[in-house]
């Protein structure tokens, strides 16, 4: 059977450099991007489109994410894009041993994969850092960037997984990337895999 790697992760927190750090390692594909453009490809979306609504809802309320840009049946284009990711993902973790970056993939293979499950965060202080080095300066200010990504990011995993995003319980480690350092986790991340 093959072995997964799913990374999910806080804005800021490195996990998307830690899991093609890993992948790079074990010499094993990472998709992130990767998994973007093959969502686009076999639905139709726009790449952008994808990466607007692949992780994030369009509002951080549950109950404003029921009622967003539905038709009258109850349906939302983004549905059928969870559809679509959720197939694709499974299809890679069949296919073949790779880590896979957030889309609550975790979730998705709980069941059918062979699966590490890992949570990177960061304090707030050190994601603001980080972003601010990677992307440069907005309007907006780091932290209010960060806090509102990630309540969007939370507000989706639980809308469609029922399951609290960035509790412990739900992934096999959770690793502070700002305290260990990225390579550390790298490390850590490696030596669970191939034991």
């Amino acid at each position: 059977m093959n072995r997964v790697i799913t990374i999910s992760r806080q804005f800021g927190s490195g996990g998307r450099t830690i899991g093609k750090e890993v992948a790079a390692r074990l010499g094993i594909p990472c998709y992130d991007s990767e998994l973007i453009l093959k969502i686009a490809e076999k639905s139709g979306l726009s790449k952008e489109y994808i990466e607007s609504y692949g992780e994030h809802t369009p509002s951080s309320s549950w109950w404003g994410n029921i009622l967003a840009d539905r038709d009258y049946n109850g349906h939302s284009i983004r549905d059928d894009l969870w559809r679509v990711q959720h197939d694709i993902i499974t299809e890679l973790a069949e296919k073949e041993s790779c880590v896979i970056v957030g889309r609550c993939a975790d979730y998705i293979l709980k069941d059918t994969a062979d699966c590490l499950t890992v949570f990177i965060h960061a304090s707030l202080e050190k994601r603001a850092e980080r972003i601010v080095r990677l992307y440069g300066e907005s309007d907006e200010k780091p932290e209010k960037r960060l806090l509102d990504k990630d309540k969007r990011r939370k507000s989706y995993y639980q809308f469609y997984t029922d399951s609290e995003w960035g509790n412990a319980a739900n992934y096999h480690i959770a690793l502070d990337s700002g305290e260990l350092g990225i390579g550390r986790c790298v490390s850590i991340i490696a030596d669970l895999y191939e034991k």
